[in-house]
């Protein structure tokens, strides 16, 4: 069961994420599953982004369109939802490594 205390030994992808903080402005607020995940960046699939109160889902001939988006690790701050409702901010500096590594590594208690 994925914990505030372990949540860097699990699989990230799959978990819904907000972006609180971030470098770049223009991903401030955008929040989605991720669905992939690589050494320095995460991919989500955007759900709707706050900074601007609009949803990114389009409907174009009866077909929905969701977009994605790929964000740095290394210059953004997030809130993970974990499975059983609680919320977890995490600095992406912490999360960047390869996934199968960063599962790997032992970390000390925070």
């Amino acid at each position: 069961m994925i914990t505030s205390e372990n949540i860097f030994r699990h699989e990230l992808i799959g978990l819904y994420l907000e972006v609180v903080y971030s470098k770049n402005n223009s991903i401030i607020g955008l929040c989605g599953y991720v669905i992939d995940e690589t050494k320095k960046t995460l991919t989500i699939k955007l759900e709707s982004n706050l900074s601007y109160g609009k949803s990114l889902e389009k409907i174009i001939s009866g077909k929905r369109i969701v977009s994605e988006k790929i964000i740095s690790k290394d210059i953004s701050v997030f809130h993970f939802k974990l499975p059983n409702g609680e919320w977890v901010e995490i600095d992406g500096k912490i999360l960047v490594n390869r996934p199968e590594d960063r599962i790997k590594k032992k970390y000390k208690k925070v």
